[in-house]
């Protein structure tokens, strides 16, 4: 990599984690990450049913710390609404519980911390999930931006959102660990 681009890079890595670390000092919720006050909003009522079919709720409010990329409904809509509805109302949950382990890291990554491995991975970086795959993460501007296996990304579009037991960042797509 060439001089200049590594020091934008730098740069850009230093500000964002200042910037996003005084959001970070705010106010840490005592709600749990599945609980019906944090997920259940109008945001997210695809995602919480999912989590509740696949009785990922129990584990997620006793254990933790866990990172979320949490899709909204409209990704969901945008993935196909079908499909969810086919997914949440298979006998079998397996396919939907591993399409939600693949949004679910273990430990507390806060958008900070993302940025501090993308800066030390000279722009990109990869985050093990609880269902066994790699998410990939790089910067494309002034957006953290994951991408699947299948070549699907999803931009953070709201990060930090700070949990008893973990930490949300809303995501604008659904990725996958494998092509569904």
């Amino acid at each position: 990599m060439k001089a200049p681009f590594k020091r934008t890079l730098l740069g850009l890595c230093f500000a964002f984690t200042l910037s996003i670390s005084a959001q970070e000092t705010s106010e840490i919720s005592t709600s749990n990450i599945a609980s019906q006050n944090t997920v259940e909003s109008e945001r997210y009522k695809t995602l919480f049913a999912a989590v509740k079919a696949t009785e990922l709720e129990g584990i997620m409010d006793k254990s933790g710390p866990f990172t979320i990329f949490a899709p909204s409904d409209a990704a969901f809509e945008r993935f196909s609404s079908d499909k969810m509805q086919e997914l949440l109302n298979s006998k079998d949950k397996s396919e939907l519980k591993s399409l939600l382990g693949y949004h679910i890291v273990a430990g507390h990554l806060s958008a900070s911390k993302i940025l501090q491995a993308l800066c030390q991975g000279n722009g990109q970086a990869s985050f093990t999930t609880i269902q066994g795959k790699k998410l990939k993460a790089h910067m494309d501007g002034i957006n953290i931006v994951l991408t699947d296996p299948v070549g699907n990304t999803a931009r953070i579009t709201v990060a930090d959102v700070n949990q008893k037991n973990g930490i949300i960042h809303e995501i604008d797509s659904v990725i996958q660990p494998s092509q569904m």
